[in-house]
């Protein structure tokens, strides 16, 4: 029997949602599209809310138990534990998309719960430009030493007009103690070291805030964090706004850190020197081992091969059980030894199969054919974009087929100029470029995300740089990079920054390069596709200039070594480690070491 009613309910009720669901994908289709706001949620404890009220609570440990993050409809983290002890430095790692980054906004924001007393800092965003020298800017976050320098002004100018009312002096002689404390004279010292060491010299320490491009205004955020001192720092990749000189510094620099540090980052070596702990982030929760980075690699694959051990054991003491259940299971002598096996079999814990992630795949296509050298040269060439100040004299560099270069230099020394000069981009003031006629150059820029279309998705985007093509060869494409399934339907701007790059990568590769010209390739990447684009330029049968300051991709790709300084470049025998050896030498000459 049907209800006629009910029925005609429900068919109302679907057809409302269906409805619902149409105009809402107009909407989407018609304007820009909606971004997915990040949510945290947390399971209350009643103790530490009792603690925190009663203001018992003095412990600068953090800990966050049993919360969830989540990117609109997506879960990131289910159930998930982190505790983070005062005065360890952590270095948070996994995938790209899986919420790292996500996760540092949630703490910075107290989206999750951390005791109010703990102070925190997220250097995230640069710092707005404006009249503020950077040596002021920097000073200005010790809000406690400004409010007493102020009172100070204003009670000195009081007493001087002789518009006192006989308590000034007490104040004062209060608040002179007081920046006493705080050793108030030394700070101007202490954030100038800290400039100096983020590649700040004397001049630019007194230019102000809105002189700097974006990546000067990193840093300066940087040092403003480094200089306050928060109970808990948060760094969101640091090093991606750092030249090798400003990274090694910063290794140096957090190694004496004294409050607690959680860092992402890709960079293996600076993993290696900063982190007392590691914190993996996979299949919706977080996991922490003790010691660097290559230790947890370590004890994560022996965890690995561990759980794989017992799984598969544990599968032939089941399938044991099983054969002798199936065997006497009609044998009425044997009901009551049959019984027991299968309570056993119930009693087991149930173990899952080792998760394993899945290998990161990429491959740059050969475009290769033998040309007769020269590839690529300049020439004597003189550049400058202002004829007072030259950025180089008389450089003469020279690439082949077969080149695996690597640019590494001081930031602002020239190495982007260089690679657009290399690509015809820009022109000499004097001297010769000059390029072989069927040389093709792929370009990755490091501000890659400024070329892409952020409101289309993926697969729009190919299919506007590269018409004519079908969407399964784009999809094909975009899959090769780990752009796939619903990612490469999703709006660029919804993308990590990591599957921005691999976005990138894929449409720098569609038309076949034969040299490619890569300007911080691995910024936001994570690690295992930073080793996936290693293998895959080392297949690669063309030449390769880049500029990088991951240490580790260096080694792993690089043959030749070309420092920019003093308006020219020079190539070093000795490679990375010999570049190494000349920055610490200058380190220790300036004080640093």
């Amino acid at each position: 029997m049907v209800n006629a009613k009910k029925l005609e309910k429900a068919e109302a009720k679907l057809k409302a949602k269906q409805d619902k669901r149409m105009e809402r994908d107009s909407v989407k289709s018609s304007g820009p599209p909606v971004l997915e706001e990040a949510t945290a949620s947390q399971a209350a404890s009643k103790k530490e809310t009792r603690m925190e009220s009663s203001g018992k609570n003095k412990s600068y440990d953090v800990r966050i138990e049993n919360f969830d993050v989540s990117f609109g409809e997506r879960v990131l983290l289910a159930g998930a534990d982190l505790n983070l002890a005062f005065g360890r430095r952590y270095g948070l790692v996994g995938r790209n998309g899986l919420g790292k980054t996500t996760l540092l906004k949630m703490i910075a924001s107290r989206s999750l719960r951390i005791p109010s007393h703990i102070s925190i800092l997220h250097v995230e965003q640069e710092v707005a430009g404006d009249e503020t020298p950077a040596l002021q800017s920097v000073l200005e976050c010790d809000t406690a030493r400004e409010s007493l320098l102020r009172e100070e002004k204003e009670l000195t100018a009081k007493v001087n007009a002789g518009r006192g009312e006989g308590t000034e002096g007490a104040r004062l002689s209060e608040i002179y103690t007081k920046l006493e404390e705080i050793e108030a004279d030394k700070a101007p010292a202490r954030a100038s070291v800290i400039l100096a060491g983020l590649g700040f010299n004397a001049k630019m320490q007194q230019q102000t805030t809105k002189e700097f491009s974006g990546g000067w205004r990193m840093r300066l955020a940087l040092a403003r964090a480094l200089f306050a001192r928060p109970d808990l720092l948060l760094l969101d990749e640091p090093t991606n706004m750092l030249d090798v000189r400003a990274i090694l510094w910063l290794e140096n620099y957090l190694q004496t850190w004294q409050s607690t540090i959680l860092v992402v980052s890709h960079d293996r070596n600076f993993l290696n020197t900063v982190a007392t702990d590691i914190i993996h982030l996979h299949s919706q929760r977080l996991d922490t081992y003790r010691g660097d980075f290559e230790n947890f690699m370590k004890t994560k694959e022996e965890r690995l091969k561990n759980q794989q051990r017992e799984y598969e054991a544990q599968q032939q003491y089941r399938e044991h059980i099983q054969v002798f259940i199936d065997r006497f299971r009609y044998n009425a002598n044997r009901a009551s030894q049959v019984q027991s096996k299968l309570k056993l079999l119930e009693k087991l814990p149930e173990l899952k199969p080792v998760d394993k992630e899945s290998e990161v795949m990429m491959k740059f296509p050969d475009g290769f054919e033998k040309f007769s050298p020269p590839i690529l040269q300049l020439d004597e060439v003189d550049f400058c974009y202002d004829p007072s100040h030259y950025i180089f004299r008389s450089l003469s560099v020279s690439a082949d087929l077969e080149s695996r270069i690597c640019v590494v230099g001081e930031n602002g020394a020239g190495k982007s100029t260089m690679l657009k000069i290399l690509m015809g981009e820009l022109a000499p003031v004097r001297g010769i470029r000059h390029a072989h006629r069927n040389l093709k150059i792929g370009y990755f820029s490091q501000h890659h995300v400024d070329q892409l279309d952020l409101n289309i998705s993926a697969v729009e985007l190919l299919a506007r740089k590269f018409p004519g093509k079908t969407e399964e060869e784009y999809r094909h494409q975009l899959g090769s990079y780990g752009v796939s399934g619903e990612l490469a339907v999703r709006p660029v701007a919804s993308l990590s920054g990591g599957q921005k790059s691999r976005v990138a990568f894929a449409q720098m590769t569609m038309s076949c390069p034969n040299f490619y010209i890569l300007d911080e390739p691995t910024n936001h990447l994570d690690m295992e596709t930073i080793e996936a684009l290693a293998k895959a330029l080392n297949k690669f049968r063309g030449g390769i200039i880049l500029v990088s300051h991951d240490e580790c991709f260096i080694r792993l790709v690089c043959h030749e070594l070309w420092v920019c300084e003093n308006a020219t470049v020079t190539r070093i025998e000795g490679g990375f480690d010999q570049y190494r050896d000349i920055l610490k030498e200058q380190f220790r000459k300036e004080g640093f070491l």
